[in-house]
């Protein structure tokens, strides 16, 4: 086999990842039948509790790629069209001309010019992306706040448009996939989280992957500590969460191992149609909430070093988690990580995140893990 696993690199690789910082992190990584588990650090700081490469996590926007397929099964069906105007399905909630514009197709890649609802639901948030001028206030005033996603999608569709729906580059935001949300519960009859657990979920025979169904991480997990730019410091637990902030958006919990099974079925089009995958894979540029632009298909995007393969994924934050997950086209190598710090940059006088060893530990352990 050409590069096969390093289980010695690799635990070194989580180990200094550990070392620069994080509190704790595990990992899964595939290469052809080889199969690499490992974690470094602990769950909880405070008890010293050891993470374990099986726990659960809140994976953040990794529930995109979720409803995307969910979405795209029921155009496959003829239920759903990909170019139709959201407008058609909810015109409550996109009216008039915007309604009439926007396509399903657009919430998905993010080219529908709807703006982020965070800053309007989390009022300390506003100035994002200056993140030198918020403050992790509002984290705090929500913990247990039950948000209506109507209402969620009201603050960003009355929000000024951040473009022309269709236009390049696209804005990344949540306000997108609340929105395809509701159209899956028009279209089926039922909530989308129930039915893209019996649509995707089940069908791709995941074990340890759900949405929550209250504020606490169901099973053994880790804690996590945000630390919002060295504004909280030190990193408050954050692991207790009421997550219909995010909601369809990012509210999933996993497994490292059932999103590597999830990611290698998509790939491999056992979960859509090859046509489908073809789609998804389609991208462009659209801008991140930190002001960064990457390609966006469908819910997946591509992850690679200049002149090296190209994997397909997404990745994941929500308040003190986040996750990666990530797979080579041919379906032969993938990585899924997931760490309990966020934002351990400090700013520097520009309000510019500052470089951070963990960075490069990151880095490193990627190029491990895909490159052998």
């Amino acid at each position: 086999m050409r590069n096969p696993l390093d289980s010695a690199a690799l635990d070194a690789a989580v180990e200094n990842v550990h070392r620069a910082g994080i509190p704790g992190l595990f990992a899964e990584v595939r290469a052809g039948d080889q199969v690499w588990r490992g974690a470094a650090g602990v769950a909880d700081v405070a008890t010293g509790r050891p993470v374990t490469a099986g726990m659960r996590h809140r994976v953040g926007s990794i529930t995109k790629t979720f409803a995307s397929v969910a979405v795209l099964r029921l155009a496959e069906a003829g239920r759903i069209g990909l170019d139709a105007p959201i407008g058609r399905y909810l015109p409550e909630l996109v009216p008039g001309e915007r309604g009439d514009a926007i396509t399903v197709r657009m919430l998905i890649n993010h080219t529908s010019a709807l703006a982020e609802y965070l800053p309007y639901a989390y009022p300390s948030l506003k100035a994002l992306p200056a993140v030198a001028d918020t403050s992790p206030q509002s984290l705090d005033d929500h913990r247990f706040t039950r948000f209506d996603p109507v209402e969620l999608i009201g603050m960003g569709v009355s929000a000024p448009a951040v473009g022309t729906p269709g236009g390049t580059p696209g804005v990344y935001s949540n306000t997108n996939y609340l929105l395809l949300g509701r159209l899956l519960e028009r279209v089926t009859g039922t909530t989308a989280e129930r039915h893209i657990t019996r649509s995707v979920i089940e069908r791709a025979g995941l074990r340890d992957t759900a949405f929550p169904t209250g504020p606490s991480v169901d099973g053994p997990h880790s804690q996590l500590y945000e630390a919002w730019f060295g504004m909280i410091d030190p990193p408050r637990d954050y692991s207790v969460h009421d997550m219909s902030w995010v909601g369809l958006a990012g509210s999933l919990t996993s497994t490292v191992a059932d999103l590597n099974r999830f990611y290698r079925l998509l790939l491999a089009g056992e979960i859509v149609s090859p046509s489908s995958l073809a789609q998804m894979r389609r991208t462009g540029p659209v801008v991140t909430h930190t002001g960064a632009v990457i390609d966006y298909g469908l819910g997946l995007y591509p992850m690679a070093e200049p002149g090296r393969i190209t994997f397909w994924g997404n990745g994941g934050t929500v308040w003190g988690g986040g996750t990666l997950a990530m797979i080579r086209a041919d379906g032969e190598r993938q990585l899924a990580v997931a760490v309990n710090l966020q934002r351990w940059n400090r700013l520097d006088s520009s309000g510019s995140p500052r470089p951070h060893p963990i960075d490069d530990a990151l880095a490193a352990l990627y190029r491990v893990a895909m490159y052998g």
